[in-house]
């Protein structure tokens, strides 16, 4: 099935409908390419295959991959950060870690000045199409609806493929198949 899956990926990726920033009735050009937490190592392989594949040159767009796990490490490190993390695990537990997380990246769902949303704004092009990974490797510090809420402020001119291990129906995310999201999303789930 995820063969079939991201078959239909590169398909859409080629297609000039796919790029443009609108759908039918000026839906937001967002997408969640949901999957078993089971295939998440699989996943990981094929983001880095599509990569490798459309990012040579040959065509008229380029994927960028924005990993979550990855931008929040290298920002922690960045504002050195990880060792106050430690200090607060030890001290008050992993809830005022996620607290203290949120504080530095800005992450209050009303707030545009987002740290990851600002990294992923500023690192993308006309001709980008967004991927977003790393989903589950950040939980539980960062929450996917911290970003999905809020990319339609700064980003609604290229697509967005957010990879999400769990399952997107009727609108509503649920991380792992287990952990329910109330907040509803005008994402196009991606078959």
């Amino acid at each position: 099935m995820l063969d079939n899956r991201f078959g239909k990926l590169e398909t859409k990726l080629v297609s000039p409908d796919f790029r443009t920033s609108k759908g039918k009735a000026n839906e937001v050009n967002y997408h969640i390419f949901d999957y078993s937490a089971k295939e998440e190592l699989d996943v990981r392989e094929r983001i880095n295959y599509l990569l490798q594949k459309y990012n040579n040159g040959g065509y008229d767009f380029e994927l960028k991959i924005f990993d979550l796990y990855d931008i929040v490490i290298q920002m922690l490190e960045n504002k050195n950060f990880i060792t106050k993390c430690d200090n607060l695990e030890k001290k008050y537990g992993l809830d005022k870690i996620t607290e203290g997380i949120n504080q530095m990246l800005k992450m209050s769902e009303d707030n545009s000045n987002n740290l990851i949303l600002k990294y992923i704004k500023d690192n993308i092009n006309s001709n980008s199409i967004v991927i977003i990974s790393g989903v589950g490797k950040i939980f539980p510090f960062v929450r996917s609806h911290k970003i999905l809420n809020n990319l339609h402020q700064c980003i609604d001119t290229v697509p967005v493929i957010m990879f999400y291990p769990g399952k997107f129906e009727d609108g509503y995310l649920s991380l792992f198949g287990e952990i329910k999201d109330d907040n509803y999303y005008r994402a196009f789930k991606f078959e």
